[in-house]
């Protein structure tokens, strides 16, 4: 009877172990879960911010144009008020996309804010369906080089009222929130470890098409490059 007593309280003794040991595990699961999602919040987790660029145009188009470019840069304004009628009606025609990396690159040799602004509010408005109108509202806004007037969320505010259907609560609560702010530094840390230099850099199906002094990119060219791929 001693002896059957005795394994009773062994038994009894290695249930309350386990018992307990499954208490420190769960707590210990628990604690891995809360502690994830706190990483997650305050961006230790990992990256978990979607660095996709910003495509234009039918995804199933033959040819694809990449465009690294900075809202405050005069040399993008250039590019865009020389090629953007050519790029809209190769885009029209489903003959290109077009994908655009925003950058911070004036802002990071000059200082100010602008570029990052104005990257996070097209961000803003391809939330609403309006990026390409705001993209292009902003260049035809461009202000002087020294002059970081899109660092103002009432300016690019203002500016978004010349685009049909984009100014309201929500565009303002993600411009003036800065919604899209880690994007924005990502994808320019993202530039940064490219190898490209400046703004604008313009690849065509990754080939590099734009800068080359001797013999420059015109639209006639563009096209003709584009279409030679459908």
């Amino acid at each position: 009877m001693r002896e059957q007593r005795d394994k009773e309280r062994a038994s009894g003794k290695r249930t309350r172990n386990l018992k307990a040991g499954g208490v420190v595990v769960a707590l210990l699961a628990v604690a891995g879960v809360v502690g994830a999602v706190i990483n997650q919040q305050s961006g230790e987790g990992g990256d978990t911010v979607d660095t996709k660029p910003i495509t234009v145009g039918t995804k199933s188009a033959p040819a694809k144009l990449t465009v690294y470019e900075d809202f405050r840069c005069p040399a993008c304004r250039q590019f865009e008020q020389e090629f953007r009628s050519t790029i809209r009606g190769l885009e029209k025609k489903g003959k290109l996309k077009a994908e655009y990396h925003l950058v911070t690159i004036i802002d990071d040799n000059m200082g100010g804010s602008g570029s990052h602004r104005a990257a996070n509010a097209a961000m803003c408005a391809k939330d609403e369906g309006r990026f390409r109108e705001f993209h292009d509202v902003l260049y035809r806004n461009q202000p002087g080089e020294q002059d970081d007037a899109f660092a103002s969320d009432k300016t690019l505010i203002k500016l978004a009222g010349k685009v049909k259907g984009l100014d309201g609560p929500r565009f303002r609560k993600c411009v003036t929130k800065g919604t899209h702010d880690a994007w924005v530094q990502k994808t320019g840390a993202a530039f940064k470890k490219s190898g490209h230099q400046a703004t604008p850099t313009v690849l065509l199906d990754g080939e590099n098409v734009y800068g080359n002094r001797t013999e420059p990119l015109t639209t006639q060219g563009l096209k003709k490059m584009v279409e030679a791929k459908s």
